[in-house]
């Protein structure tokens, strides 16, 4: 298995280095080319409209058009923050005629929670990773890292709903081989959901 993180711009690194520590092989993806041999590929987060225009120009060899064939073929895509607003079908306060992948059935608001002074850390309550913390074993909550964090205002139908703020707030969904999420697990020493989306890609989840 190999797993590319999108790294045009945005926190690419941590990612890589939280694959490397669960022994998976990464490859660093910067143009169309680097895609092929991928078994799947994780957007990190930074700034969406900087990613959007470069994986949407000649330079990346129109990255985000394989991106939105691949999504469609059920390529496996992992989206955290700036990814998540990249996958979505409508983004809310968007910059118009910003380019992105679409491929999943989510609205999000970006930038929800404020500037970078408004960040923050909370346990969330996430069953789904229950499957990757043995099978008699109640998964610990989870240390979410928001900094300048979208939300999901609505699912679409075929949507999961994966995890909420305590006030029904939508942090995190799965859409058939696309998951995403509002925070940063890559900022953590937590594991679980890269192994989550791992296990996605192996097509036992």
């Amino acid at each position: 298995m190999i797993v590319g993180v999108l790294a045009l711009q945005g926190a690419f690194i941590e990612h890589i280095e939280m694959l490397a520590h669960l022994g998976v092989p990464s490859r660093t993806v910067r143009k169309k080319r680097d895609l092929a041999g991928l078994d799947g590929l994780i957007i990190p987060g930074g700034e969406s409209t900087v990613m959007a225009k470069l994986a949407s120009s000649k330079h990346s060899g129109y990255l985000f058009d394989e991106l939105r064939m691949l999504a469609q073929a059920g390529f496996p895509i992992y989206g955290t923050c700036a990814g998540m607003i990249l996958l979505a079908r409508d983004v809310l306060e968007g910059i118009e005629g910003q380019p992105h992948i679409g491929a999943m059935d989510i609205v999000v608001r970006r930038n929800a929670f404020g500037r970078a002074l408004q960040s923050f850390v909370i346990d969330l309550s996430i069953p789904m990773l229950d499957v990757v913390s043995g099978a008699t074993e109640q998964a610990p909550d989870f240390p979410a890292v928001f900094l300048r964090a979208p939300i999901i205002e609505r699912v679409g139908q075929g949507v999961d709903i994966v995890a909420t703020l305590d006030d029904s707030t939508i942090v995190a969904a799965r859409q058939d081989h696309i998951l995403a999420s509002s925070f940063h697990p890559e900022l953590t020493g937590d594991t679980r959901f890269h192994e989550y989306f791992l296990a996605m890609v192996a097509g036992r989840v």
